[in-house]
Protein backbone atom coordinates (compact mmCIF):
# COMPACT_ATOMS: atom_id res chain seq x y z
CA UNK A 1 0.00 0.00 0.00
CA UNK A 2 1.58 3.22 -0.66
CA UNK A 3 1.73 6.34 1.51
CA UNK A 4 -1.32 7.92 -0.51
CA UNK A 5 -3.90 5.17 0.01
CA UNK A 6 -2.80 4.46 3.35
CA UNK A 7 -3.45 8.15 4.53
CA UNK A 8 -6.72 8.62 2.96
CA UNK A 9 -7.14 5.22 4.55
CA UNK A 10 -6.58 6.84 7.94
CA UNK A 11 -8.37 9.88 7.70
CA UNK A 12 -11.56 7.95 6.90
CA UNK A 13 -11.36 5.90 9.75
CA UNK A 14 -10.73 9.14 11.88
CA UNK A 15 -13.68 11.04 10.42
CA UNK A 16 -15.79 7.83 10.98
CA UNK A 17 -15.11 7.89 14.45
CA UNK A 18 -15.65 11.86 14.99
CA UNK A 19 -18.66 12.05 13.09
CA UNK A 20 -21.41 10.13 15.78
CA UNK A 21 -19.87 12.26 19.08
CA UNK A 22 -19.65 15.83 16.35
CA UNK A 23 -23.19 15.20 15.24
CA UNK A 24 -24.63 14.71 18.49
CA UNK A 25 -23.14 17.67 19.67
CA UNK A 26 -24.54 19.45 16.79
CA UNK A 27 -27.64 17.96 17.42
CA UNK A 28 -27.74 18.79 21.25
CA UNK A 29 -27.01 22.81 19.72
CA UNK A 30 -30.16 22.88 17.76
CA UNK A 31 -32.14 21.30 20.79
CA UNK A 32 -31.35 23.54 23.06
CA UNK A 33 -31.99 26.93 20.78
CA UNK A 34 -35.65 25.27 20.45
CA UNK A 35 -36.29 24.15 23.77
CA UNK A 36 -37.94 26.64 26.98
CA UNK A 37 -38.56 23.31 29.28
CA UNK A 38 -35.58 23.37 32.32
CA UNK A 39 -35.37 19.88 32.44
CA UNK A 40 -35.60 18.96 28.81
CA UNK A 41 -33.16 21.91 28.88
CA UNK A 42 -30.54 20.08 31.32
CA UNK A 43 -30.87 16.47 29.26
CA UNK A 44 -29.63 18.78 26.59
CA UNK A 45 -26.61 19.91 28.62
CA UNK A 46 -25.23 16.69 29.26
CA UNK A 47 -26.00 14.94 25.96
CA UNK A 48 -23.53 18.13 25.00
CA UNK A 49 -21.11 17.22 27.74
CA UNK A 50 -21.25 13.62 27.04
CA UNK A 51 -20.82 14.24 22.94
CA UNK A 52 -18.18 16.64 24.21
CA UNK A 53 -16.56 13.86 26.44
CA UNK A 54 -16.40 11.39 23.78
CA UNK A 55 -14.88 13.39 20.86
CA UNK A 56 -12.12 14.31 23.45
CA UNK A 57 -11.61 11.11 24.28
CA UNK A 58 -10.86 9.57 20.80
CA UNK A 59 -9.13 13.11 19.56
CA UNK A 60 -6.23 12.05 22.37
CA UNK A 61 -6.25 8.34 21.76
CA UNK A 62 -5.53 9.53 17.90
CA UNK A 63 -2.91 11.45 18.47
CA UNK A 64 -1.04 9.24 20.56
CA UNK A 65 -1.62 6.15 18.38
CA UNK A 66 -1.71 7.60 14.68
CA UNK A 67 0.44 11.45 15.35
CA UNK A 68 2.99 12.97 17.37
CA UNK A 69 1.62 13.22 20.94
CA UNK A 70 4.03 11.99 23.30
CA UNK A 71 6.75 14.30 22.56
CA UNK A 72 9.79 13.92 20.80
CA UNK A 73 11.47 11.91 22.85
CA UNK A 74 12.43 7.84 22.07
CA UNK A 75 9.75 6.57 25.23
CA UNK A 76 6.52 7.58 26.06
CA UNK A 77 4.53 7.13 29.39
CA UNK A 78 2.84 4.28 29.34
CA UNK A 79 0.18 5.55 31.58
CA UNK A 80 -0.91 8.12 29.21
CA UNK A 81 -1.47 5.14 26.87
CA UNK A 82 -3.51 3.66 29.63
CA UNK A 83 -5.92 6.61 29.57
CA UNK A 84 -6.11 7.02 26.39
CA UNK A 85 -7.46 3.59 25.69
CA UNK A 86 -9.51 3.83 28.64
CA UNK A 87 -10.62 7.07 26.77
CA UNK A 88 -11.35 5.55 23.90
CA UNK A 89 -13.68 2.04 25.54
CA UNK A 90 -14.03 2.78 29.15
CA UNK A 91 -16.50 5.54 28.51
CA UNK A 92 -19.23 3.25 26.92
CA UNK A 93 -18.23 0.37 30.12
CA UNK A 94 -19.29 -2.11 27.15
CA UNK A 95 -15.75 -3.43 26.86
CA UNK A 96 -13.94 -4.06 30.37
CA UNK A 97 -10.30 -3.03 29.90
CA UNK A 98 -7.38 -5.23 31.74
CA UNK A 99 -4.29 -3.33 31.54
CA UNK A 100 -0.97 -5.12 32.01
CA UNK A 101 2.04 -2.96 31.40
CA UNK A 102 4.02 -2.31 34.49
CA UNK A 103 6.78 -0.37 32.98
CA UNK A 104 6.83 3.27 33.38
CA UNK A 105 7.89 4.19 29.97
CA UNK A 106 8.49 2.09 26.49
CA UNK A 107 9.61 3.06 23.42
CA UNK A 108 7.50 5.29 21.26
CA UNK A 109 7.26 2.32 18.15
CA UNK A 110 6.04 -0.67 20.75
CA UNK A 111 3.26 1.89 22.39
CA UNK A 112 1.49 2.79 19.01
CA UNK A 113 1.66 -0.55 17.58
CA UNK A 114 0.16 -1.76 21.34
CA UNK A 115 -2.43 0.85 20.46
CA UNK A 116 -3.14 0.23 17.33
CA UNK A 117 -3.50 -3.75 17.95
CA UNK A 118 -5.59 -3.03 21.04
CA UNK A 119 -8.16 -0.79 18.89
CA UNK A 120 -8.24 -3.76 16.24
CA UNK A 121 -9.60 -5.78 18.72
CA UNK A 122 -11.65 -3.58 20.75
CA UNK A 123 -13.50 -2.88 17.38
CA UNK A 124 -14.02 -6.83 17.27
CA UNK A 125 -16.12 -7.09 20.18
CA UNK A 126 -18.99 -5.83 18.73
CA UNK A 127 -21.30 -7.07 21.44
CA UNK A 128 -18.84 -5.89 24.40
CA UNK A 129 -15.96 -8.19 26.80
CA UNK A 130 -12.89 -8.01 28.02
CA UNK A 131 -9.90 -6.48 26.19
CA UNK A 132 -6.33 -7.43 27.67
CA UNK A 133 -3.80 -5.15 27.01
CA UNK A 134 0.49 -6.25 27.95
CA UNK A 135 3.80 -5.17 27.45
CA UNK A 136 6.94 -5.63 28.94
CA UNK A 137 10.49 -5.44 27.92
CA UNK A 138 12.47 -8.53 28.57
CA UNK A 139 16.37 -9.33 27.12
CA UNK A 140 16.41 -5.83 25.46
CA UNK A 141 13.40 -6.25 23.28
CA UNK A 142 9.75 -5.27 24.02
CA UNK A 143 6.69 -8.02 23.90
CA UNK A 144 3.38 -7.27 23.39
CA UNK A 145 0.18 -9.08 23.68
CA UNK A 146 -3.41 -8.02 23.21
CA UNK A 147 -6.27 -10.60 24.04
CA UNK A 148 -9.83 -9.92 23.11
CA UNK A 149 -12.75 -12.38 24.78
CA UNK A 150 -16.72 -11.89 24.12
CA UNK A 151 -20.07 -13.26 23.48
CA UNK A 152 -19.46 -12.59 19.47
CA UNK A 153 -16.20 -11.23 17.51
CA UNK A 154 -16.31 -9.52 13.75
CA UNK A 155 -13.13 -9.13 12.08
CA UNK A 156 -12.91 -7.87 8.55
CA UNK A 157 -12.71 -11.15 6.20
CA UNK A 158 -9.56 -9.99 4.78
CA UNK A 159 -8.13 -9.42 8.34
CA UNK A 160 -9.07 -12.25 9.86
CA UNK A 161 -7.79 -14.50 6.56
CA UNK A 162 -4.35 -13.07 7.22
CA UNK A 163 -4.53 -13.37 10.65
CA UNK A 164 -5.69 -17.45 10.49
CA UNK A 165 -3.21 -18.27 7.29
CA UNK A 166 -0.38 -15.40 7.54
CA UNK A 167 2.89 -16.77 8.70
CA UNK A 168 5.25 -14.43 6.81
CA UNK A 169 4.37 -11.06 5.93
CA UNK A 170 6.06 -8.02 3.70
CA UNK A 171 5.59 -4.35 4.75
CA UNK A 172 6.95 -1.76 1.83
CA UNK A 173 8.33 1.43 3.65
CA UNK A 174 10.01 4.49 2.97
CA UNK A 175 13.37 2.34 4.01
CA UNK A 176 12.79 -0.83 1.77
CA UNK A 177 10.93 -4.09 2.18
CA UNK A 178 10.14 -4.92 5.99
CA UNK A 179 9.82 -8.55 6.48
CA UNK A 180 8.32 -9.89 9.23
CA UNK A 181 8.34 -13.95 9.37
CA UNK A 182 7.07 -17.04 11.88
CA UNK A 183 9.09 -19.54 9.85
CA UNK A 184 12.26 -19.34 9.04
CA UNK A 185 13.73 -21.85 5.88
CA UNK A 186 17.20 -22.77 7.65
CA UNK A 187 16.90 -22.18 10.92
CA UNK A 188 16.04 -24.82 13.50
CA UNK A 189 14.72 -22.62 16.13
CA UNK A 190 14.41 -19.13 17.24
CA UNK A 191 16.16 -19.92 20.33
CA UNK A 192 19.31 -21.03 18.52
CA UNK A 193 18.91 -17.93 16.22
CA UNK A 194 19.30 -15.24 19.09
CA UNK A 195 21.50 -17.02 20.97
CA UNK A 196 23.95 -16.56 17.92
CA UNK A 197 22.59 -12.78 17.22
CA UNK A 198 24.23 -9.74 18.13
CA UNK A 199 22.52 -6.39 20.19
CA UNK A 200 22.69 -3.79 17.85
CA UNK A 201 21.92 -0.07 18.69
CA UNK A 202 20.16 1.42 15.50
CA UNK A 203 18.32 4.90 15.24
CA UNK A 204 18.35 4.82 19.21
CA UNK A 205 16.91 1.32 19.33
CA UNK A 206 18.41 -1.60 20.44
CA UNK A 207 18.11 -4.60 17.66
CA UNK A 208 19.34 -8.14 17.18
CA UNK A 209 21.34 -8.86 14.57
CA UNK A 210 21.63 -12.57 12.86
CA UNK A 211 24.86 -13.86 12.45
CA UNK A 212 26.84 -14.26 9.02
CA UNK A 213 26.21 -18.23 9.74
CA UNK A 214 22.74 -17.76 10.08
CA UNK A 215 21.98 -15.39 7.37
CA UNK A 216 24.04 -17.57 4.68
CA UNK A 217 22.08 -20.79 6.03
CA UNK A 218 19.03 -18.92 5.42
CA UNK A 219 20.38 -17.96 2.20
CA UNK A 220 21.14 -21.01 0.92
CA UNK A 221 17.34 -22.51 2.15
CA UNK A 222 15.45 -19.92 0.20
CA UNK A 223 16.82 -21.30 -2.96
CA UNK A 224 16.51 -17.96 -5.18
CA UNK A 225 18.46 -16.60 -7.41
CA UNK A 226 19.29 -13.46 -6.33
CA UNK A 227 19.76 -15.62 -2.71
CA UNK A 228 22.39 -17.86 -4.32
CA UNK A 229 24.89 -14.84 -5.60
CA UNK A 230 24.42 -13.22 -2.04
CA UNK A 231 25.48 -16.07 -0.49
CA UNK A 232 28.94 -16.13 -2.80
CA UNK A 233 29.16 -12.71 -1.16
CA UNK A 234 28.29 -13.66 2.54
CA UNK A 235 30.59 -16.77 2.41
CA UNK A 236 33.57 -14.33 1.06
CA UNK A 237 32.65 -11.58 4.03
CA UNK A 238 32.84 -14.51 6.46
CA UNK A 239 36.08 -15.83 5.27
CA UNK A 240 37.60 -12.17 5.50
CA UNK A 241 36.04 -11.57 8.92
CA UNK A 242 37.75 -15.04 10.25
CA UNK A 243 41.43 -14.16 9.08
CA UNK A 244 41.01 -10.57 10.50
CA UNK A 245 40.45 -12.46 13.65
CA UNK A 246 43.11 -15.05 13.30
CA UNK A 247 45.59 -12.63 12.31
CA UNK A 248 44.24 -10.37 15.71
CA UNK A 249 45.16 -13.45 18.26
CA UNK A 250 48.59 -14.02 16.42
Amino acid sequence: MNPVDLASLLCSRLCHDLMSPIGALNNGIELLADEDDPDMREKCLELLADSARASANKLKFFRLAFGAAGGFGEEIDTHEAEVALEGLFGAERRIELGWMVSDEKLPKGAVKLLLNLAMLAGDALVRGGRLDVGAERRNGEVELAVRAEGPRILLDPSLRETLSNGANFTFDTDFGSFDVLADIAGIKSYEELRAASRLKRIAGVDVRVASLDDLISMKRAANRVKDQLMVVEYVELAEDLRREGEDADA
